[in-house]
């Protein structure tokens, strides 16, 4: 077994993975505890900015897919059911809308991401 440890989209996670050689498990190699995952460092922002760049309303993709456009920017205001962000799935083009009216803090997704139904894919203040 080997330990790693991972970082998913900004969350760490410590991971054992067993070895294979020829179909058939090695040996297990002593286990020793993985040390804690190191959490990733905020970044240094005033409150008044760190509260605008978090974004309290989610925006999340109704279906699976590929994200095809980004509609709107950071920054941008927007209102509730304007397109923030296209998915293509099925060869279909699906608009991702504004839930309610607010400013796009966060775009966690760029054009080509694949992305799973009920996925954050952007934050809005």
């Amino acid at each position: 077994m080997k330990n790693y440890t991972i970082t998913v989209n900004g969350k760490t996670y410590d991971v054992a993975v067993e070895e294979k050689v020829g179909g058939v498990t090695a040996p297990a190699a002593p286990v020793v505890a993985a040390a804690p995952a190191t959490p990733p460092v905020p970044e240094q922002a005033s409150p008044a900015k760190k509260a605008e760049t978090v974004g309290a309303i989610e925006v999340k993709a109704g279906a699976a897919g590929k994200v095809f456009k980004l509609e709107a920017a950071v920054g941008q205001a927007v209102k509730k059911g304007d397109a923030v962000i296209i998915i293509e799935a099925m060869k279909m083009e699906i608009p991702i809308v504004a839930p309610e009216d607010g400013t796009v803090a966060n775009i966690n997704v760029a054009v080509g991401d694949a992305v799973e139904a009920g996925a954050v894919l952007a934050t809005l203040n």
